[in-house]
């Protein structure tokens, strides 16, 4: 197996630096303006109302979540979980395009299940809170929020495609891998449009909300849909090129 060249190399080498700055140094940012809230800052309304305890707990939340079912039912499904994935699979021709209509709409199902179902556990008190809906924060405007959830899932992908795609990856740590960057993405960029990364994420608490008379987000739904297939799909694209996965797998 011939190693990729000295200009693949150098994109993989400004990726991983990208991702490095954006997350890591996103979290001070982040961190910072959470805890300073309204009170310090006039006119910063970054603060929502919770700790970095809970912040960090929601993270890591969805990050044990995501690795329990990769590893559930990642060699029956390939737990895509998600229809950004399952387009940036089938865009880079991994994915039948016979089987995508089936995987979109059983991820919408199974995410509009879980909402209702937590309606009918905690009653109205649940739909009072928003059920958890993806949103942009004050500050922020559309085209921002598309960028956001582009990037944030750009690193979900290129996580995918690195750890649980490319043949060439130690075996076992895609469902770590993978559940870890999103809780990365979640803590970094969850208070500027919640950090879906997912279609199906933001469509199942938006249905419930608005059947169980909340909120009425579905004007912001085409966040969740652009910004998360493109920054899919171009992870999906930019990782075969970088690391020649066609030629090597």
């Amino acid at each position: 197996m011939s190693e990729p060249g000295l200009l693949k190399r150098s994109i993989a080498e400004l990726i991983g630096t990208y991702v490095l700055v954006f997350l890591g140094t996103g979290s001070v940012v982040t961190t910072v303006l959470l805890i300073q809230g309204t009170e310090s800052i006039p006119g910063n309304t970054f603060n929502v109302g919770i700790d970095i305890a809970a912040w960090f707990a929601i993270g890591i939340s969805f990050a044990i979540a995501i690795i329990a079912m990769i590893y559930a039912f990642g060699h029956i499904s390939g737990t895509h979980i998600n229809p950004a994935v399952s387009v940036a699979l089938w865009a880079t021709g991994r994915f039948p395009a016979k089987d995508l209509p089936g995987y979109i709409l059983a991820q919408l199902i199974g995410a509009s299940l879980a909402s209702f179902t937590l309606v009918a556990i905690l009653g109205s008190r649940a739909v009072a809170t928003g059920l958890g809906s993806t949103a942009m924060f004050d500050g922020v405007s559309y085209g921002q929020a598309i960028l956001c959830e582009a990037v944030a899932t750009f690193f979900l992908m290129l996580t995918i495609m690195g750890s649980a795609v490319d043949k060439r990856a130690p075996a076992g740590f895609a469902g770590l891998a993978i559940g870890l960057v999103v809780a990365a993405d979640v803590i970094v960029v969850g208070n500027i449009t919640g950090s879906s990364l997912n279609p199906a994420r933001t469509f199942g608490p938006y249905l419930a909300e608005f059947l169980m008379g909340g909120t009425n987000f579905w004007w912001q739904f085409p966040i969740y849909i652009i910004g998360p297939i493109a920054g899919a799909v171009i992870a999906a694209l930019l990782y075969d090129y970088v690391a020649d996965v066609k030629e090597n797998n």
